[in-house]
């Protein structure tokens, strides 16, 4: 890193542009897949690999800019500052997921069953309703398929929770060896953290074949499925990209990109994974433990 006040300022970059082209068919494909478009998984796989492509070849370029020393102590601050703002933005996209659960669990479905100031809302609405949480009696089951069953806490989702607290130690413990130059135990921390998310992510694709294969709890379940489903998948999601991420810090970290006084790349994934660390535990406990 260079230590001169001279700010370095990349050339212009194609890289956002294939981005917004990738979360363009990701969305868009999964829009299309939930009104039965046969070619709406397609696109969107398509857009999570043009995703991937931008996330490897841009994050490469950094990389490259890095090892070639163009980067001083501003252009540390400043990475500093933009992960940070990059996180509090994830962290405002999971509260309007959360914000919609509670909203619908303590206002919504109460108010359908006449509680406060709203019988009328209820005997005009659905006369028969009975409020209760997770809402799974649905109106129209033709339309709306109740589900035989719901995923419970104790089983898959706390298996889960520990994997992923366990992650986070060995995370720290990698960090405090790449302080302490203790390079093994910096390589072995960072493996272990990337097997744990990797048993992770197969524990959730299993939870999800027993909701869909055999429990019939699917997006298309009422507002319990839609938000169930969009709170863990979208949380599955920053894991895989999470464990992408550590692949890619544990690459550097065999090729001695990193030292003691010279390390933000793995700073910056590290705050990433604590972050997504969090909101698991917020999922276990407000979507799988208080139902």
């Amino acid at each position: 890193m260079q230590s001169n006040e001279q700010y370095y300022v990349p050339s212009g970059s194609y890289w956002p542009m294939v981005g917004s082209v990738g979360m363009a068919a990701l969305l868009g494909g999964f829009a299309s897949s939930l009104h039965d478009n046969h070619l709406g998984t397609g696109i969107m796989v398509l857009g999570l690999g043009i995703i991937l492509f931008m996330v490897f070849g841009w994050m490469g370029q950094v990389v490259q800019e890095s090892e070639a020393g163009h980067y001083n102590l501003q252009v540390d601050k400043s990475f500093r500052i933009g992960m940070g703002w990059f996180i509090f933005s994830e962290v405002m996209f999971f509260a309007a997921f959360f914000g919609a659960l509670f909203y619908a669990r303590e206002f919504s479905v109460p108010w359908l069953n006449g509680e406060g100031n709203n019988f009328w809302t209820g005997e005009l609405l659905w006369p028969e309703f009975k409020a209760a949480w997770p809402l799974v009696e649905m109106p129209d089951p033709q339309l709306y398929p109740s589900p035989d069953g719901l995923i419970h806490a104790w089983g898959i989702p706390a298996i889960n929770t520990m994997l992923l607290l366990a992650s986070g130690a060995t995370l720290t413990w990698a960090h405090w060896a790449l302080l302490n130059n203790k390079r093994d135990q910096l390589i072995y921390g960072m493996i272990a953290t990337i097997v744990l998310g990797v048993i992770f992510i197969g524990f959730q694709v299993a939870e999800y074949g027993e909701a869909y294969g055999h429990l019939n709890l699917k997006m298309t379940s009422g507002v319990y499925g839609s938000t169930f489903f969009m709170l863990t998948g979208f949380h599955g999601f920053h894991v895989v990209l999470g464990t992408i991420m550590l692949v890619v810090i544990l690459m550097r970290v065999i090729r001695g990109h990193f030292d003691a006084d010279n390390h933000f790349g793995f700073e910056a994934v590290a705050w990433y994974w604590h972050f997504v660390d969090v909101v698991w535990l917020g999922l276990f406990i407000y979507v799988y433990w208080l139902v």
